[in-house]
């Protein structure tokens, strides 16, 4: 284990914490190495991290070497920092955090704050950029926007995908709210980026980035996306906007909502450029057919199908639902879910329950988590007949593909990315 892991560790405890102070002061002690990063600052509720996947596969393609950090990670904390295509090697890791643990010990002596794992992480990403050697980098909020720790970036431009209710203790009870909060990631003077989303979500992201003189871009208007030729491991899409028409091209990632992230992407792309930064069209169709994004909609085993997604809310199950639709996976659907306590399981379990004919009620790997039998019964009360609790997410894959296999079915495990982190260490190394 690495040793910083060890440490932080410790900082789960602390939970979470909106506010920039803590953050600001250990920068400030670092030297502020987030005033050398141009960076692309994502916001949303859903969406965000393909669109951050989208847009650092591009910068690469077009010759940039670019860093992105994002979150949660799937299996190793190392996913959440991508150098050059690369996770971050573990030596990378512990030598930037041997800075930032000189920086938090002297902050939280002087000042009694205490870091949070997130704001440790971020705090972790730029000194990692900083070392080595990246200028350019994707980032992509924890949380919220206003708050978050990434929040302290200038970036080159500001992106917000589709805003639903999710994490509503801390960012609000309503869609305009949840925007609200989103919406603080604006900076004066640079554009945004505004993806698909409800129209009363828009209509304050539209006002925000009015009041902060932000040039508004809805990608919507902007960006004409077609998708066709759908299949579980990926699809065809056309794509114009005003500036150019882009040859056909196949983009790894299913589901409709991907063929929506990439129309937030390509604008985003086109925003940059603007900014001064070239980004051919050669390198879009490059980097949109090599995008890799774990755990969202995710073909893992092709006989049964297994598929893997980190919806966690009821838009995301909806958007789950429309996938497996648009995807023709009809018939038999077993699902695999587990849910974290804070999450909207009875909304989200309400929107899959008229494809699932068995379920797998399951821990979430996330001292949060749901237990399997309060998850089984949700699951009851949502409408699905044919439940069974399991404790180990192991066996319920195991038992699942059975029942696939003899059913002619498709296996789907959702509910939460910690699960899905657990799916896929299991999945991909059979």
């Amino acid at each position: 284990m690495l040793t910083f892991l060890q440490q932080l560790a410790e900082r789960q405890r602390f939970g979470i914490r909106p506010g920039l102070d803590a953050i600001q002061a250990v920068m400030a002690e670092l030297g502020n190495p987030e005033r050398d990063i141009a960076a692309v600052h994502i916001a949303g509720t859903n969406g965000k991290g393909s669109v951050a996947a989208m847009c650092e596969s591009v910068l690469r393609g077009a010759g940039y070497p670019v860093g992105r950090y994002t979150s949660p990670h799937l299996i190793s904390v190392n996913e959440r920092f991508l150098v050059r295509g690369q996770p971050a090697t573990d030596d990378a890791l512990e030598a930037a955090a041997q800075d930032v643990d000189a920086a938090v010990r002297e902050v939280e002596k002087r000042d009694g704050i205490e870091l949070t794992y997130f704001e440790y992480l971020t705090a972790l990403a730029f000194v990692l950029f900083r070392n080595e050697g990246v200028k350019l980098a994707v980032v992509e909020t924890g949380m919220g926007g206003r708050l978050d720790a990434t929040n302290i970036v200038l970036p080159l431009a500001s992106v917000i995908t589709r805003i639903g209710l999710d994490h509503c203790e801390w960012l609000g009870q309503t869609l305009e709210q949840v925007a609200a909060e989103k919406a603080g990631i604006i900076k004066p003077g640079r554009p945004v980026v505004c993806g698909a989303m409800p129209d009363e979500a828009r209509a304050v992201i539209r006002a925000k980035a009015a009041q902060q003189g932000a040039l508004f871009i809805d990608a919507e208007d902007a960006v004409s996306v077609t998708a066709s030729k759908h299949a579980l491991d990926g699809q065809t899409l056309k794509i114009a906007t005003q500036e150019m028409t882009l040859p056909a091209l196949r983009l790894p990632l299913a589901g409709a909502f991907q063929a929506e992230n990439a129309a937030t992407a390509v604008a985003t792309l086109e925003a940059v450029a603007q900014c001064g930064l070239a980004v051919p069209e050669d390198a879009i169709v490059r980097g949109l057919e090599t995008v890799c994004w774990p755990g969202r909609f995710q073909l893992t085993v092709a006989a049964p199908p297994v598929i893997v997604d980190g919806a966690h809310n009821p838009d995301g199950a909806r958007a789950l639902a429309h996938a497996l639709k648009s995807c023709h996976v009809r018939g038999n659907v077993g699902l695999v879910a587990g849910f974290c306590g804070d999450k909207d399981s009875i909304a989200f379990l309400r929107a899959l329950a008229p494809v699932a004919r068995r379920a797998w009620a399951v821990p979430v790997p996330n001292p949060r988590t749901l237990s399997a039998d309060a998850t089984a019964a949700r699951m009851r009360e949502a409408g699905i007949r044919d439940v069974e609790t399991v404790e180990d997410i192991g066996v319920a894959l195991t038992r699942s593909q059975a029942w696939a296999r003899e059913a002619d079915g498709t296996v789907v495990v959702c509910g939460s990315l910690f699960l899905a982190g657990a799916a896929l260490s299991l999945t991909m190394s059979h």
